[in-house]
């Protein structure tokens, strides 16, 4: 066997460190593959999402277009944590299957603020 293809294959076998990372990353987790939909619940439920949340509410319902600008950034901001910037720890989780993709929740995030950003637009002379 030559050092390519044993290499592809170590790398495909679950290490102690990975399971080390999924201990960290979720803690009850049972083995079984993470959903989208479950990982999107997992990432709505978490303190930062929840306050971005609640200032996003807030924005709409005062319709104030710094504040729908603020809060897109704050979500723009987690969301490139999530994915440019994640930690070696959620990378080696998302190969083990613990966590599993956040493309669901960015796409709900991303209608969110688009239509926050529409919401709290001023409105055009002329109309």
């Amino acid at each position: 066997m030559g050092p390519v293809r044993g290499g592809v294959i170590l790398a495909l076998v679950p290490g102690a460190a990975w399971a080390q990372d999924c201990a960290v990353q979720r803690p009850g987790w049972d083995g079984a593959a993470v959903s989208a939909v479950q990982e999107a619940m997992f990432l709505a439920y978490t303190p930062a999402a929840l306050v971005l949340f609640l200032g996003t509410i807030a924005a709409l319902r005062f319709k104030s277009h710094w504040g729908s600008l603020a809060v897109v950034l704050g979500w723009t901001a987690f969301v490139s944590f999530l994915t440019m910037f994640a930690p070696a720890s959620r990378v080696a989780a998302v190969a083990e299957g613990c966590v599993g993709s956040p493309t669901l929740f960015i796409g709900i995030i991303a209608a969110i603020c688009v239509g926050t950003i529409f919401y709290t637009a001023p409105p055009t002379e002329g109309r």
